[in-house]
């Protein structure tokens, strides 16, 4: 019974999540052609009121299932990133955090990968694409801690970047362009 619920409570909110990528896309669709009238701004505006808060503590298994808590990267600029193989935007940003982990790793630079997905669901996909950070699984856990770091519509992807302090310095509902992040990443090492 709790397979089942677990499972239906997993496809409503793949559902949504997809439903909120689709709308976003067409929204910068339509902020592109400038031909229909752009959703309410506040639609996908990330919750500013978590700037300067103190990040949530968490434990999510790794792929290897080993438990990982967030204080392990205390002391460096941390970048949360929520995704899912299953969602368009998030394959494309993940190569640039991988370049962005590269570049700055050295510096203190430490981009988590958050799945909303088991580890049998995306160890391939990590592995092919060569992603050099962590990445951490689950479901109802992921859907849990991303409301708790204020991704209360249920975007993905969704970025949030903690200062060496554990302090939130940036959030971001939908695709993060590498340049963007950069500049913030470099206002805080």
């Amino acid at each position: 019974m709790k397979r089942y619920v677990l499972l239906a409570g997993t496809a409503i909110i793949s559902v949504a999540a997809g439903l909120s990528v689709y709308f976003f896309n067409q929204q910068q669709a339509q902020l592109t052609t400038n031909t229909l009238e752009p959703f309410p701004a506040a639609v996908f505006n990330a919750p500013q009121d978590m700037i300067g808060q103190q990040r949530p503590d968490f434990t999510l298994p790794d792929l290897n299932g080993q438990q990982r808590h967030i204080s392990e990267w205390d002391g460096l600029v941390v970048a949360l990133n929520f995704w899912a193989t299953w969602c368009p935007p998030c394959l494309k940003e993940i190569p640039e955090f991988i370049a962005l982990q590269t570049k700055y790793a050295d510096q203190g630079l430490q981009f988590i990968g958050i799945a909303l997905q088991q580890a049998e669901d995306v160890t391939d996909f990590v592995q092919t694409h060569g992603m050099n950070y962590p990445v951490l699984v689950g479901e109802m856990a992921v859907i849990k801690l991303t409301k708790d770091y204020g991704n209360h519509i249920g975007a993905l992807p969704y970025t949030v970047i903690i200062d060496r302090q554990g302090q939130i310095a940036y959030v971001k509902h939908g695709l993060l362009a590498g340049e963007v992040a950069e500049e913030i990443i470099n206002t805080l090492l």
